[in-house]
């Protein structure tokens, strides 16, 4: 069985975004940038698949600029057999993605595709969705555990209630939660073979996508400043400010 798993090249998790002083988008200047971390969880599952005997083959992708090679790098030196860089503009929009995706889905036919739920620059939490109904495939979103039996796999998800589980026939598409694993730590080992397993390169254009932006972002700007809390002398003033001061949210 061949799993297809899709990463994304973002801002690390830990840096301070800054807006550009124009107000036109994010400051990715001398920026630490990382694997999306939902996507680092999808590479780890398959990898994991594959060390069980479920799987034969964890090809990585991952759009986006040359600069995407490290990412893919990443997801090699974890357990990825193979990566395939589709060259694009940064800033690519999750249904161009999902678009690339499902070019690739056609051309690989893998039986599994495991993506991130979301990424954490712009928290869409799109693609997943569009490539499974591009794709006309089965999809479990938000999983939380998974399981492949023969012909079909079975998701645990958390929802409001409680946990629901759902069978899918594969081929099929999971997004994945921060629940489903802890990713391991890449080894220094594996990431000097990283450098020698196969990375293809090809462009949107080779795959008939067109990734021209159908959204225009007009304003980008920082969240306003929190205000100073204010300490109060007994309960009874408290509620007579959270009844006046209070704002609805």
């Amino acid at each position: 069985m061949k799993v297809l798993v899709a990463v994304k090249r973002v801002v690390d998790a830990n840096v301070k975004v800054r807006v550009k002083a124009d107000k036109s988008g994010v400051d990715l200047a001398n920026v630490k940038m990382s694997i999306n971390p939902f996507d680092e969880i999808a590479v780890e599952e398959a990898v994991r698949l594959k060390e069980a005997g479920v799987a034969a083959e964890v090809v990585v992708v991952s759009c986006g600029t040359s600069a995407s090679q490290e990412t893919l790098r990443v997801a090699l030196a974890i357990g990825a057999d193979r990566a395939i860089l589709v060259e694009s503009k940064d800033g690519i929009e999750p249904l161009a993605v999902a678009k690339i995706l499902k070019a690739l889905v056609d051309k690989e036919r893998p039986k599994l595709v495991i993506l991130g739920k979301q990424a954490i620059d712009d928290d869409s939490n799109q693609t997943g969705q569009m490539l499974a109904a591009l794709a006309n495939l089965p999809q479990a979103t938000f999983a939380a555990k998974l399981a492949i039996v023969g012909s079909k796999a079975t998701v645990s998800r958390e929802v409001d209630g409680g946990t629901e589980t759902l069978s899918l026939e594969l081929p099929a598409v999971v997004t994945t939660d921060l629940r489903l694993n802890e990713p391991r730590y890449a080894t220094l080992p594996n990431i000097m073979k990283a450098k020698k397993k196969p990375l293809e390169t090809v462009r949107a254009e080779d795959l008939g996508v067109d990734v021209s932006p159908r959204l225009a972002t007009l304003n980008v700007a920082e969240p306003p400043d929190r205000a100073a809390g204010v300490k109060v002398p007994d309960v009874k003033t408290l509620v007579e400010k959270l009844k006046t001061e209070a704002r609805v949210l």
